[in-house]
């Protein structure tokens, strides 16, 4: 069975991790928290915790999940010159499409490969290996990843050249950010004409207007007052703002992304790096 580096070991990373293990792949781990990266080693047998990235030099696959463009620019590069030729990285984490591209290059010259593969789905499909994945880059180096990503994701999708898994995970965030904040300045209306905002949300769900938020978010995180569904603010803002950078880049304006990542950006501003994203729904309250 083949060897598999494996980079971030966060709240996504780990139970993606947990799964290539429970397949039967021998790991090689780090996380930029020791203790996260320990705790993942002791309690999955076999499991190396990676010293540098010199560890590496012998996996056929490394893993990348990560909070941004920078880290994983950084991560690439640092472990670029110790990849064995053959081997491929498979960047699943949100990032920027242009500088994916780069690190491509980077990695062909040294007779390694690199494939963009971001998901979507959150924590529950991450552990139960159900997320949606979006592949860019080389046919023959998706082909090859396949096996590993399919045992971390069911809607498994090439989508095009370098960098276009990463273009179309910012484009979905940004659209289901633009849903969410529609969704929260509904049911806000709703209630000031008075409306009951459980009624608001069940009567969208069973017309034209039902979108994720409304099946998946009002009743389970936004009206209960939970605003725990396990993924930031300050990473949806994030991805947004690729999004609404990506159209002008194509000589495409996309006016309604430029306002929902400004929203997006000021909300996390002011609800601070700890906000869940589903706190767009008080923060689109006191507009």
């Amino acid at each position: 069975m083949s060897r598999i580096g494996v980079v971030g070991l966060g709240m996504m990373g780990n139970p993606m991790a947990h799964l290539l293990h429970e397949a039967g792949y021998a790991l090689v781990v780090k996380d930029a928290d020791p203790q996260a990266e320990q705790r993942f080693v002791q309690v999955h047998p076999g499991t190396v915790s990676a010293s540098g990235p010199q560890s590496f030099a012998e996996c056929d696959v490394v893993m990348t999940m990560l909070p941004n463009s920078d880290i994983v620019d950084k991560v690439v590069n640092e472990l670029a010159p110790h990849l064995k030729r053959g081997a491929c990285i498979i960047e699943m984490s949100s990032a920027d499409p242009n500088r994916t591209r780069a690190l491509v290059g980077l990695l062909r010259e040294r007779g390694a490969g690199l494939i963009d593969a971001p998901v979507s789905g959150g924590v529950k499909k991450a552990v139960n290996g159900t997320l949606s994945i979006m592949v860019g880059g080389e046919p023959a180096d998706f082909e090859r990843c396949r096996p590993i990503l399919e045992k971390m994701g069911k809607d498994i999708t090439h989508v095009g050249p370098a960098g276009s898994g990463h273009a179309l995970k910012a484009l979905n965030n940004y659209v289901s950010a633009a849903a969410l904040i529609a969704t929260a300045e509904a049911v806000h209306a709703g209630a000031a004409f008075g409306i009951d905002p459980e009624t608001v949300v069940n009567v969208i769900n069973a017309s034209t207007g039902k979108n994720n938020t409304t099946e998946n978010k009002a009743h389970q995180y936004m009206l209960n007052g939970a605003f725990n569904s396990g993924f930031s603010l300050a990473l949806q803002a994030k991805d947004v703002g690729i999004a609404a950078k990506l159209g002008p880049s194509l000589g495409l304006p996309m006016d309604l992304a430029q306002k929902v990542s400004a929203m997006a950006n000021d909300a996390s501003a002011k609800l601070g790096k700890a906000a869940d994203h589903t706190e767009l729904y008080k923060y689109v309250a006191k507009e």
